[in-house]
């Protein structure tokens, strides 16, 4: 079964089982007077919801490129998981304004056994799913398969506490109703405001993942002459669509057909064994004859890397009369824009006859 069908059978379990529990729980809470398990029930229906918006959003992101859209449509996942978000927001202020109403006009609860079984029973349930359906989303990494995950697990959370509050009141005849779907909403908001950050956090772009960038760029030293692989950038196009560009360093007697052949080859063996897209390799020629020019290099990494917040220095080449490289400064630098001014006047100090020409980058991955 591809992607796309593993996400959509794990929903519709979702929905089924959501849907039952919501039905017998509305019931019991009801004939019981109990606002905990009724707005228990409530919750269930917004997760059932949740899992018709997630279907919906990866049979959209399952559509193919077209002229509008020639990277796909992977992205409409993270709107899903947005859509989520803000569903599981609106349920979460809603149970709270009536939990607020119950601490002003409280109610008698009528616990039975039939209700304490149901409850019970959907603990269990509820701890299967969260299981299931986040262990799924990490399978094919489904951000909203992974957040229905672990708002299972809290429901399962909530209704283990309904039955805390039944054996108190009927142990010490306490009631706790209302103050408990007062947690049970601030649960609800604080699941709903979570994922609404990591949604937006996804959409505005995010640093890549480390193991990710040490595979693709091990992949990339692999080839013979290539010294190193620098400014990795992908761009996500959706969770199983990745696109980007690299820098590599390579020798200075390289031709062009040579470049254009080993650039091919980076470019399908990174493909084969990460799944990433690389749509421009750039090049960072390195000097092979000139001993100077060597020295020269060394001299400068070390003067370059003993300034504080630098993280690295790359595609170090010299001419006859400049000296060009690239410089790494990190975004805890008060200043970034000093750092790289101080280094680029101290080395033009340094070697005069040469005009440096440092490029300041971002730090985009490990």
């Amino acid at each position: 079964m591809d992607r796309k069908g593993i996400i959509v059978r794990a929903s519709i379990i979702g929905i089924i089982a959501n849907i039952l529990l919501a039905g017998f729980k509305a019931v019991i809470g009801l004939l019981s007077n109990s606002i905990a398990i009724v707005l228990d029930a409530v919750n269930n229906l917004s997760d059932a919801l949740s899992s018709v918006i997630t279907i919906v959003g990866t049979r959209i992101a399952g559509r193919k490129p077209d002229k509008e859209h020639p990277y796909g449509h992977g992205r409409a996942e993270y709107l899903t998981a947005a859509i989520i978000a803000i569903i599981i927001l609106y349920a979460g202020v809603t149970s709270l304004v009536e939990s607020v109403k119950k601490v002003f006009h409280p109610g008698t609860p009528d616990y039975g056994v039939a209700a304490l079984v149901i409850v019970g029973t959907a603990t269990l349930v509820k701890l299967a799913l969260s299981a299931y359906v986040k262990r799924t989303g990490e399978k094919v990494s489904s951000d909203a398969l992974i957040a229905s995950g672990q708002d299972a697990r809290n429901d399962a959370v909530i209704s283990a506490a309904t039955l805390l509050a039944a054996g108190i009141y009927l142990i010490w005849g306490l009631s706790i109703e209302a103050y408990l779907g007062i947690v049970i909403s601030v649960m609800i908001l604080k699941a709903g405001y979570e994922m609404l950050l990591q949604t937006i956090s996804r959409i505005l772009g995010e640093r890549i993942d480390n193991e990710l960038a040490r595979s693709v760029k091990d992949v990339i030293q692999s080839f013979e002459d290539v010294s190193g692989a620098y400014d990795l950038i992908l761009h996500s196009y959706g969770p199983d669509l990745l696109m980007g560009s690299v820098h590599i360093e390579v020798p200075d007697y390289y031709t062009a057909d040579r470049l254009d052949s080993l650039e091919r080859e980076i470019v399908q063996k990174v493909m084969d064994e990460t799944g990433v897209i690389l749509t421009g390799v750039s090049v960072y020629s390195v000097n092979t004859t000139n001993d100077e020019a060597a020295r020269i290099r060394e001299d400068i990494r070390r003067r370059v890397m003993m300034k504080e917040h630098v993280l690295q220095m790359h595609g170090f080449y010299m001419t006859e009369d400049s000296i060009q490289f690239d410089v790494i400064i990190g975004f805890d630098a008060p200043d970034r824009h000093a750092v790289w001014q101080q280094i680029v006047e101290e080395l033009q100090e340094r070697y005069p006859k040469y005009r440096m020409r440092v490029t300041m980058d971002n730090d985009m991955s490990d």
